[in-house]
């Protein structure tokens, strides 16, 4: 499964630096920014679309710190129906957070993960950006069930 491909392609936009980013639209019902509590929060039929993968929930949260939106701190995406998709290959989950301090993302409740070699189903799923390893586990009494078809 190449889940930690997706994910880095989901999280391209976050982690490169601003004059290298390719263009990415988020569209919501409504858009809010507190520059209080340095979030801003997209709500209601959120669409994330960059080039390489597009993300669909009901709430993104990016929260950012003292350089702005360009300094994201954790990137959240919730509201139960959580879903990211390339051209081959589709991840499903409750709700993604990613934090670029530590390279992780993490998608939790109900994952799936679904390409053309086959699928896998955890309660959580750990992706390390940085060393490109990718942890389903099984927790709170949760299995990870994987099914793989021969190419």
């Amino acid at each position: 499964m190449r889940t930690a491909f997706l994910l880095a392609l989901f999280l391209g936009f976050v982690t490169v630096p601003a004059s290298a980013q390719q263009p990415v639209e988020i569209t919501a019902d409504l858009f809010t920014v507190d520059e209080n509590s340095s979030e801003a929060v997209f709500t209601g039929n959120v669409v994330v679309i960059h080039p390489t993968v597009t993300v669909w929930a009901p709430k993104v949260v990016a929260i950012y710190g003292d350089g702005g939106t360009s300094d994201i701190e954790s990137f959240v995406a919730s509201g139960g129906d959580v879903k990211l998709q390339t051209s081959d290959q589709t991840a499903t989950g409750e709700q993604a957070i990613f934090t670029p301090g530590d390279q992780l993302l993490r998608l939790t409740g109900n994952v799936l993960v679904t390409n053309a070699s086959g699928t896998v189903a955890a309660p959580e799923l750990v992706v390390n950006l940085e060393t490109n390893v990718s942890t389903f586990t099984g927790n709170q009494g949760g299995r990870v069930t994987g099914v793989f078809t021969s190419q």
